[in-house]
């Protein structure tokens, strides 16, 4: 239920641009907020294959600086 209604929200955001094409960035743009308050195990996933994370040392940065960002 939780997805299905970060999924509505994006889509109305998307539907508020009013363009009939909206680039492959902005949409997953859209996804890592949503996923990052709603699952962040889910949200590392996404991000490594949205970011196209090629070793470990990607996922430790990334995860680091977003230990970084909650402190802030």
């Amino acid at each position: 239920e939780r997805v299905e209604r970060m999924t509505s929200g994006i889509v109305r955001r998307l539907e508020s641009m009013g363009e009939s094409e909206v680039p492959a960035d902005v949409i997953g743009q859209l996804v890592m907020e949503g996923l990052s308050s709603l699952d962040q195990v889910a949200f590392v996933r996404f991000a490594s294959v949205y970011r196209n994370f090629r070793e470990a040392k990607d996922f430790e940065d990334f995860i680091g600086n977003l230990e970084v960002s909650s402190k802030v």
